[in-house]
């Protein structure tokens, strides 16, 4: 038995010709057939990018049944390598979360790891999963016949959202719309933090959010409402202290990085070394207080951007917001913000309204007020698009 297998390109289109991957991606599962390289068919440049980084047609770990890219924040993306097993497991653990197996609804891009977990649970359950088209952007409007297709015939219906598409479809979204959500099962929430606004408005119309948390590497979320997963475990190191960085383990763990081999994230056998700061609250809940590379030193002090963001989240006007560090002569770095709102507020309201949570020393420097924030392919806000924004000064209050 060979412990190589080629690693093949899977062309991924949007919309509804997406279901061209379906039948490769069920191979894929049942472990038939190539390791495979999902890359957007759309994006040429996305595309020659994974292709000269992940190298397919060389010979790969016999393992893996697919390598999916990370969101390249930093430059070269790299490659978690996932078995078939690790795919199914997680979709089963989130089927036995959710109270059972059903039919998704896809309204994310399909070549990252939440899009792909879309379809892979749905056609692992027997079901064809709904794609919205998305070439023209998300619209609320396309949700109720999606949703209605989704459960016919009493199926279970489910789909995965990032926070900005929760808050258009509650504050743009016609009653029918809103309506529509809520006949799903359940909802996946992930890719940002939500705010907890957002999050007390989708209860009151009815619509069951699950806040997820996870990454490429996990195979997509496996911490869901702070509670592992199945088969799931959480380590918090430095466990003398409240907090620290947090460890996965767990049957969904990637075996590694096709383009980055001995990679010290995976330096413990089973184990996933995270880039986030966490800690375990007293229930056992896995509670993520920010991104431990993006951490900022005002003054001295280490300000981690997720509770500044945290707090602008509580003012109402807010609907989605990254927060930087940007250069400061006296105090080496502070943090600078950039928001978009559902109601007017001026950046001097918003820097008191932080300072009453969390103090002077957190109130970001600018608050900038875009129409919308610039996000990674992945559509992970691109934190350092608002920095280097804010510094050169195309983004400003």
């Amino acid at each position: 038995m060979t412990d190589t297998r080629e690693l093949r390109i899977l062309p991924v289109p949007a919309g509804p010709a997406v279901a061209e991957v379906f039948p490769p991606l069920v191979d894929m599962l049942s472990g038939h057939g190539p390791a495979l390289l999902p890359v957007p068919a759309e994006d040429p440049a996305r595309t020659r990018l994974l292709v000269d980084s992940q190298r397919p047609g060389e010979p790969i770990d016999a393992r893996a049944a697919m390598v999916v890219s990370t969101s390249g924040s930093t430059g070269t993306p790299k490659g978690a390598m996932l078995s078939a097993d690790a795919l199914g497991s997680s979709a089963a653990a989130t089927d036995v979360f959710l109270g059972g197996p059903g039919r998704w609804l896809l309204a994310l891009p399909a070549h990252h790891i939440a899009g792909l977990q879309v379809i892979l649970r749905s056609l692992q359950a027997g079901f064809e999963p709904v794609v919205m088209d998305l070439s023209g952007g998300f619209d609320p409007a396309g949700l109720p016949s999606a949703v209605q297709a989704c459960v016919a015939g009493g199926a279970r219906g489910y789909t995965s959202l990032i926070p900005g598409q929760l808050a258009k479809v509650l504050d743009e979204g016609s009653p029918e719309t809103v309506a529509a959500l809520a006949r799903l099962d359940a909802i996946l929430l992930g890719g940002a933090a939500a705010a907890p606004a957002l999050l007390a408005r989708a209860a009151d119309a009815g619509i069951r959010v699950v806040r997820t948390y996870g990454m490429s590497e996990t195979a997509g979320g496996c911490v869901y409402d702070g509670v592992p997963l199945e088969g799931v475990e959480v380590h918090i190191e430095n466990d003398d202290t409240a907090s620290g960085r947090v460890w996965l383990a767990g049957p969904q763990v990637a075996l590694g990085y096709r383009n980055a081999p001995g990679h010290p994230a995976f330096a413990r056998t089973g184990w996933f070394r995270t880039d986030d700061a966490g800690r375990l609250e007293p229930d056992g809940r896995l509670h993520i207080l920010g991104r431990l590379d993006d951490a900022i030193s005002v003054g001295g002090l280490t300000l981690l951007p997720q509770t500044v963001e945290d707090a602008l989240r509580q003012h109402a006007a807010v609907v989605d917001v990254v927060v930087v560090g940007i250069p400061d002569t006296r105090l080496g770095a502070r943090p600078a913000a950039a928001v978009t709102l559902r109601s007017p507020a001026a950046p001097d309201e918003l820097r008191a309204h932080v300072t009453s949570i969390l103090g002077a020393h957190s109130a970001p420097a600018t608050v900038a007020v875009l129409p919308e924030l610039p996000t990674l392919p992945g559509g992970k806000v691109d934190r350092r698009a608002v920095a280097r924004g804010v510094i050169d000064g195309t983004i400003t209050e």
